[in-house]
């Protein structure tokens, strides 16, 4: 598979699970009842239809500021992909039923949100199992020194841990971890792909590097024209 499959389909999945989030803004209540109050007792809605839906967002930018600068797909990759968009299309179910329960307190709310935490957490943690695939070979154009990779990662995986201590929080009081959550989101738009942000961390070898992902499509055109068999008359 070349990296605009693999990049396509996650687009595919990415706009779907944003699609559905939508899906769950109704506007309850009688038709002969007060318009603005029906609209302002479902604010739970909105707030986890923002949250939700600029976290996806993020993924999704971050997510092709990685892919296009991959030289390699394998399967390795192709599954852990698949994981990360395990999590991405439970979103909007988790989003449904935390914004149900939210205004209503109680054990109820408590364990929504600390299911939705728990799903951003194994989103943000897929996201950053790619990310460490990235770093390992010959498998982007351009890499990070090795000194830095610490930082790099924790940078990288910093939302992980955020979720990880919103679902603690959750269990206590769900609009704290809610507010984790968004700040979350906040964080990561300022935040680039490290990969990406410095042009310093192109290595000096990005000639080769170029010819060693030209030579990759080329084995990858010889493989499929080997599976086709022979074509004489």
């Amino acid at each position: 598979m070349d990296r605009f499959r693999l990049e396509s389909f996650s687009d595919g999945v990415f706009a779907v699970a944003i699609t559905l989030l939508a899906v769950n803004i109704t506007i309850g209540g009688s038709v002969n009842g007060v318009l603005l109050h029906q609209v302002l007792n479902q604010w739970p809605t909105y707030v986890a239809y923002l949250v939700s839906f600029f976290t996806i967002g993020i993924i999704w930018v971050n997510h092709h500021a990685l892919v296009r600068d991959m030289v390699v797909i394998d399967r390795v990759l192709l599954f852990l992909n698949l994981v990360l968009l395990l999590f991405v299309v439970l979103i909007p179910s988790s989003t449904a039923a935390m914004a149900r329960y939210l205004s209503t307190g109680g054990e109820n709310s408590r364990v929504a949100m600390a299911l939705y935490c728990i799903i951003f957490d194994g989103m943000s943690l897929s996201f950053g199992a790619i990310f460490e695939w990235t770093l390992h070979g010959k498998r982007m154009r351009y890499t990070i020194p090795s000194e830095k990779r610490r930082l790099v990662r924790l940078r990288f995986t910093a939302g992980a841990l955020a979720y990880l201590v919103a679902t603690g929080i959750a269990l206590v009081s769900a609009p704290a971890a809610l507010v984790i959550i968004g700040l979350v989101a906040v964080y990561y738009m300022a935040e680039h792909t490290p990969v990406l942000e410095d042009p310093h961390h192109r290595t000096d070898d990005a000639p080769r590097q170029r010819a060693a992902e030209q030579e990759h499509v080329m084995g990858e055109q010889h493989a499929g024209s080997d599976r086709g068999g022979p074509t004489g008359d």
